[in-house]
């Protein structure tokens, strides 16, 4: 029997798909998590707390594998795991249908600036024009990362018009290079930011990058706060240089409710609720999670392994 320890939250999920080679402990708590870790070669522990997840692995001794639903997994010990030789798969892809429709919510809401509409509503104010005319239509994206998230917007943004262009790490027909991008920065109506969080990507939106940027322009981030340099962009928001900023991540996170960036009236915040607006997440971890387990029994190759070198 291999052992598998597992959030409880999952049982209705697992339990009655399990295969029979697997005995699964459940953990209900960060103790009952980090009691049952020795023990485990298999594990979903994403916790209650990323702290004794971290711990957890470290006590995890007996590990092969441990799966996460999170796709940005800088949290994780991935030195440690690459040491003890542990495969690490990641949620990938799951959120990818929720945050591009978040994306592309926050496309709208900036083109008709829908914040103008209800905040006339809350004064019970009848407008007689519409506060924003922009269309997508005829509108161009650059979307930084071609992963999940990046492809699922850029399938959505096809329907209403807007040409979208890809830049990605690795080379691609049709995609930009990562040392093509930024001379076409001016080009773009929209800069949509999906890139994996890594040492690499920190700080890759900076002072000369938003200067780089059309006039008016608006730029997005659904990939982690520090990848674009703050200051960088409070200097461009104060100059008046961008059109907006949608940020469902910020840096530092959470905004302490001081932070100037809460005071322009064209950032919008969305509190790194993208990914939590659903309830599916792990109806299909659980799928994934089970196909990898055929996959472990039959020593193939994990879906959505993470390269714990390049961290992703």
């Amino acid at each position: 029997m291999t052992v598998a320890l597992l959030n409880a939250m999952l049982r209705p999920l697992l339990e009655s798909r399990l295969p029979g080679w697997v005995e699964p402990r459940w953990f209900d708590s960060s103790e009952s998590l980090l009691a049952g870790a020795p023990e485990a070669e298999i594990g979903w522990f994403d916790a209650f707390q990323f702290d004794s997840t971290g711990e957890a692995l470290a006590r995890a001794e007996k590990l092969r594998w441990v799966s996460t639903v999170a796709a940005g997994i800088d949290h994780l010990p991935l030195a440690m795991l690459a040491e003890r030789g542990v495969a690490l798969t990641n949620g990938a892809g799951l959120n990818s249908i929720t945050i591009a429709e978040f994306a592309v919510m926050g496309m709208l809401t900036i083109a008709k600036d829908y914040r103008a509409i209800v905040h006339a509503q809350d004064r019970r104010e009848w407008l007689f024009d519409a506060p924003g005319k922009m269309e997508l239509y005829g509108s161009k994206a650059l979307i930084l990362g071609a992963g999940g998230i990046g492809t699922r917007i850029a399938e959505l943004l096809a329907p209403f018009g807007v040409a979208v262009t890809m830049a990605r790490r690795t080379p691609a027909p049709g995609a930009l290079g990562p040392d093509e991008w930024r001379e076409r920065l001016g080009e773009f109506d929209w800069v949509i930011v999906a890139v994996a969080s890594t040492a690499e990507t920190r700080h890759m939106v900076g002072q000369a990058e938003f200067a780089a940027m059309k006039p008016g322009a608006t730029v997005m981030n659904f990939s982690r706060g520090f990848v674009i340099d703050t200051q960088a962009l409070l200097d461009t928001l104060r100059a008046g240089r961008l059109g907006a900023a949608y940020l469902d991540v910020t840096d530092p996170e959470p905004l302490p409710a001081d932070h100037p960036l809460w005071g322009f009236d064209n950032v919008h915040i969305t509190m790194h609720l993208s990914g939590r607006a659903q309830n599916l997440i792990m109806q299909r971890g659980a799928d994934r999670f089970l196909a990898n387990l055929d996959r472990y029994a039959r020593g193939e190759p994990l879906l959505h392994r993470v390269d714990l070198a390049l961290g992703y």
